[in-house]
């Protein structure tokens, strides 16, 4: 009997000791799993929740008998409260880690869900707006997007960093678009008797389960604990002056841009052509389609003629297909043009993240991400109430048209402030290298930042870009093609870029 009673221990151990193996298995298995995966697989749940709660908002506020005015006073109060949230993030993220405050937005999200659903009152519904993460736009203007920026570079290479970024801007487009499809589903209930308020507000409770889920993936990406260097520097340093400059030119964009965010547009199509939600959330899907498939061109132009090139070069048809769409007499026309919109507006987001990215130093870059995005949050606050002013007055072409205006002004400035090198014009390239001269304290980058550029005469037996800052090839002829400009002068890439060059004789 008790010879049973060892047996019986002995193949509880075993159990035991199998379950704990299979565990460490499993995680095992996790570990392997690329961070950038858990990353793509979060903001697809995020945006998926903005793409149906960006066409469904303006539709709820409609419902509960508010005007349009306040719909485009509820989109101000949220991209204003998320350009706050985003100011937090980038002096938190120098500090902290980024997966705790990428979990911290999640409950976030959740909580914002939840109190959307339950709250009928306009004042509560303006706090919430303005505290949560609703997002009106159903883009890049998140509390979630500084802090992601900084993990994808951080988990990627130099040379694979504007393609990444084209993943990661495809998987979300892809999401929204299926998002903006999930919008259709309170008409679909509402054939089996269920109102279209309360299917609305359980579209919401969907939102808060996805923030849910998107903690849980966050909480999978390993914890990176900031360096000494990054933790006692500044949260800007040599390449501030370049990020200031760019953050000046993105509010430009953003303000135009908050003209016609999501749930504007959906409105302008609702009131302009007596648009179904059904029907609206199926042309906001396949919007999104073509959104989403732009970015891998956006990434493969980018490598023909440069960064800058593909955001201006792409971003000006765009804003004349969305002008033209706000002349259009008939529905079909106008859908039409907004489609061809679509496809275009979007490709200078990889583009643009990536540029960011490559012009500062690995320690600002949280900082840089939010430097950028902030003044973007803040200028496209305060367009959507001017565009609910204007769709009260009945002048509903006009914020259309001013966003058209405005965006091909930005684009021209972009161009003159940070022109393509000759090179990727499809000139003959500039022949001598260029070295930063560097202080023994300071890194390749830092001193191009400064403008301490020397060029390099070919005698030097010491290969440029060596030493503990050195540098992929592909990495700085990335940043040669994007035309960076550090210091107030051009900055040469130390190797030729030779995508540009062209066979002699």
């Amino acid at each position: 009997m008790r010879l049973r009673h060892d047996r019986s221990a002995f193949s509880s151990d075993t159990s035991g000791a199998g379950r704990a193996a299979q565990m460490i298995r499993v995680g095992q298995a996790v570990q392997r799993i690329h961070p950038t995966t858990f990353l793509f697989a979060a903001r697809a749940l995020r945006d998926m929740g903005d793409g149906f709660v960006a066409v469904l908002l303006p539709v709820y506020l409609l419902a509960l008998g508010f005007a349009p005015l306040q719909v485009g006073i509820i989109a101000t109060a949220s991209l204003l409260g998320s350009a706050l949230l985003t100011m937090g993030v980038g002096f938190l993220g120098v500090r902290c880690g980024h997966r705790q405050l990428l979990f911290a937005a999640a409950s976030l999200m959740v909580a914002t869900g939840v109190a959307f659903a339950v709250v009928n009152d306009y004042a509560l519904l303006l706090v919430i707006a303005f505290a949560g993460t609703i997002n009106p736009s159903a883009g890049s203007v998140s509390v979630f997007v500084p802090l992601e920026h900084a993990v994808l570079t951080r988990e990627v290479t130099d040379a694979a960093r504007t393609r990444i970024f084209a993943r990661y801007s495809l998987v979300g487009a892809l999401a929204a678009a299926a998002g903006g499809l999930a919008s259709t589903t309170p008409d679909l209930v509402a054939s089996a008797g269920i109102d279209q308020l309360t299917g609305i507000k359980a579209m919401f409770v969907l939102y808060a389960f996805l923030g849910l889920l998107g903690g849980f993936l966050y909480g999978q990406i390993p914890q990176r604990r900031p360096t000494a260097a990054s933790g006692t520097a500044t949260a800007l340093g040599p390449s501030r002056k370049i990020v200031f400059k760019l953050a000046a030119l993105f509010s430009l964009d953003a303000f135009a841009g908050g003209f016609v965010v999501q749930s504007l547009l959906a409105l302008w199509l609702f009131e302009t052509f007596n648009l179904s939600l059904a029907e609206a959330g199926l042309f906001f899907f396949w919007s999104g389609v073509l959104s989403a498939f732009s970015f891998p061109v956006a990434a493969w132009l980018s490598r023909h003629i440069g960064l800058i090139n593909t955001m201006v070069f792409t971003h000006i048809p765009s804003s004349l297909a969305l002008m033209l769409a706000a002349l259009a007499p008939t529905l079909p026309l106008a859908l039409a043009l907004l489609l061809i919109r679509a496809a275009l507006s979007q490709m200078d987001v990889p583009t643009r993240s990536s540029y960011v990215m490559a012009v500062v130093t690995e320690a600002e870059r949280p900082a840089a991400a939010s430097f950028t995005s902030v003044p973007r949050s803040l200028a496209a606050a305060a367009s959507p109430a001017l565009a609910g002013a204007l769709f009260a007055a009945s002048f509903r072409a006009w914020p259309l048209l001013i966003c058209g205006v405005l965006n091909i002004m930005y684009d021209l400035l972009l161009l003159m402030q940070f022109p393509a090198p000759q090179g990727a014009r499809g000139t003959v390239m500039q022949p001598p290298l260029a070295l930063p001269r560097c202080s023994k304290s300071a890194g390749p980058q830092e001193a191009r930042a400064r403008g301490q550029v020397r060029p390099y005469d070919g005698r030097s037996n010491q290969k440029p870009g060596a030493g503990s800052a050195t540098r992929s090839k592909r990495a700085q002829s990335d940043e040669g093609s994007a035309g960076v400009v550090t210091g107030g002068q051009r900055a040469a890439p130390p190797w030729p870029d030779l995508r540009f060059a062209r066979p002699r004789g």
